[in-house]
């Protein structure tokens, strides 16, 4: 397991806004213990079944993609308009701002300390390594190609660079050696012949995470036992954001929730509001609970708990169980 050096307040690298759109503009203010100037930047309708759009501070900020979709980028200025240093500006676009509609947005900051790079590099369609800047061998990592319709392409340690899965998709983990093909490094990362990850000329972005102590834990996996009473995951941390996806089967899309949606907005179990990446749904309950030191599934549902099912998840911290000083944080 990779961990780098514990972080204290996780805010200061990742935080979840909800917010309601006005029609027009408006600059929306993060509200955890530290600002955060945003590097990546992903917003869902959540009353709205509009898609996703997701930005960073790499490609520009008023470049956007979707995850729900092959799309290529679009260059739009109504949709963010600027990375504030504690938020970010809304232009008038109803997919991020629609008026009374109900949104979320989840930010993180680019740094090596938080086990987060983004990585911008041209296709050349022949196997090569790309560097990146963590220090450490990422858990997950997410390529698309910014300039042609394809697939978001994910890797995961626990699957490892044989295989691959989509992020816009439901399928399960399949083998392929054009994706990746060479498992990452300390300072790089390999991507093959695929067009999705590596198309000669075009310009791709990757999202590459690390593991850090405390703070993130990226690539886990547990396999489910079909019950309400589920399997507890342990992470070192009181999440604030879980994405998950069933690897092993088929049909089943990646879940989102996070501790400000969850149980209508309380601090309180069961986190009850989930979305997917993978489509343009609107909020609906599939029940999980956060604790002080991971998550533990409450449903039998396939896209989260079906008997013998492998899923893999990354997940971001409220607070670490046990910060540097050794104060441990409080139970729900």
């Amino acid at each position: 397991m990779s961990y780098t050096n514990g972080l204290d307040d996780p805010s200061a690298y990742f935080q979840t806004k909800i917010y309601t759109g006005n029609g027009s503009t408006q600059d929306i203010t993060f509200d955890g213990n530290s600002n955060l100037q945003p590097d990546f930047l992903w917003l869902k309708g959540r009353s709205l079944a509009e898609g996703h759009t997701l930005q960073n501070s790499v490609s520009g900020v008023t470049k956007h993609l979707h995850s729900q979709n092959t799309d290529a980028e679009i260059t739009d200025t109504g949709i963010v308009t600027a990375f504030n240093s504690n938020g970010f500006s809304l232009g008038d676009e109803g997919d991020v701002n629609g008026n009374t509609s109900t949104f979320v947005g989840w930010g993180w900051k680019e740094t090596a300390t938080a086990g987060f790079d983004i990585v911008s590099f041209t296709g050349s369609g022949s196997q090569r390594t790309v560097s990146h800047n963590l220090g450490v061998k990422p858990s997950m990592i997410i390529v698309k190609n910014r300039s042609a319709s394809e697939n978001w392409i994910v890797y995961d340690k626990i699957n490892g660079a044989g295989n691959f899965m989509a992020l816009n998709l439901t399928s399960a983990s399949a083998a392929s050696s054009s994706m990746f093909g060479v498992e990452p490094t300390t300072s790089v990362f390999t991507v093959g012949t695929s067009n999705a990850t590596n198309k000669s000329s075009s310009n791709m972005i990757a999202y590459c995470f690390a593991d850090v102590k405390g703070y993130s834990k990226v690539g886990g996996s547990y396999v489910g036992n079909g019950s309400s009473d589920g399997v507890f995951c342990f992470t070192g941390f009181k999440p604030s954001f879980l994405m998950y996806k069933a690897s092993s089967i088929s049909g089943q899309s990646w879940l989102i929730h996070d501790n400000k949606r969850g149980n209508q907005g309380a601090n309180a179990n069961p986190q009850d509001l989930r979305l997917l990446a993978n489509a343009t749904n609107t909020e609906a309950d599939v029940n999980i609970d956060f604790l002080s030191n991971g998550f533990k599934a409450r449903a039998s549902d396939a896209h989260i708990n079906s008997s013998g099912t492998t899923y893999i998840y990354m997940a971001f911290a409220e607070n670490p169980f046990v910060t540097s000083t050794g104060i441990p944080t409080t139970a729900r």
